[in-house]
């Protein structure tokens, strides 16, 4: 079993999920190469973002289908200001309209809903139970992330995008943690224990961070068949 990576990201993204499939996947091998494929490896590249992640699509299934070896075709991307439904219904026109069909690969749409940084927010442990400097306190005031479901959370006054709210919000709250995260280095996001964390919280709260979950339904699936 292989496994074709497209993430939207030129950063944060190209980091976050390598470091993780080692945690969840341990049994898969990176590969610099989409041909040097073999057996439970997988291959990852950056889509530069969206909508250009769109001309990365018929490359990487021409790729996927000449190769032959790819059991999935994976790609994660923001939800943004977009449903999850209104993108599956995007991705399914643009392969219709470019007459785009995988051989014997499946394709997994993995929605990081509205961004990374929203199931970053997940992680209960990077929470300030009292914030008393703002902005922190506003936006606690706003939407307690700690309680409440970080993907359904709106966006914050003179934000222009959820995304862009959601993303202050995770680094004010490693700041008064005395760290930082930004997207060229994200720190312990990397690291085991933050993960640990969000699986907790899915464990704990089944009914938020869907779209995390979905990815998390997804590894395990693939675990599954490898262990098989």
């Amino acid at each position: 079993m292989n496994l074709y990576f497209l993430v939207e990201g030129t950063q944060s993204e190209s980091k976050v999920y390598p470091a993780w499939l080692a945690y969840l996947l341990p049994e898969l091998q990176r590969v610099d190469n989409c041909d040097d494929v073999k057996e439970k490896n997988y291959y990852l590249i950056s889509g530069e973002g969206y909508p250009s992640l769109y001309n990365f699509i018929p490359p990487a299934i021409a790729e996927i289908n000449s190769n032959g070896k790819y059991s999935y075709f994976v790609v994660c991307l923001d939800a943004e200001e977009n449903t999850v439904a209104e993108l599956t219904t995007e991705i399914d026109d643009f392969l219709s309209q470019q007459k785009l069909k995988l051989n014997n690969a499946e394709l997994v749409l993995i929605f990081q809903n509205r961004c990374l940084e929203s199931w970053l927010l997940g992680n209960r442990k990077i929470y300030s139970r009292n914030p008393q400097n703002k902005p922190l306190l506003d936006y606690t005031k706003y939407y307690d992330v700690s309680v409440n479901c970080p993907e359904n959370m709106g966006k914050y006054r003179d934000f222009n995008t959820h995304a862009q709210f959601h993303g202050a919000y995770l680094r004010l709250l490693f700041e008064a943690k005395n760290i930082t995260y930004s997207k060229k280095r994200p720190g312990d996001v990397l690291k085991q224990f933050y993960l640990e964390q969000l699986l907790a919280r899915i464990q704990v709260h089944p009914e938020q961070l869907t779209t995390f979950r979905h990815f998390m339904d997804f590894c395990n699936i693939v675990k599954s068949k490898l262990q098989n």
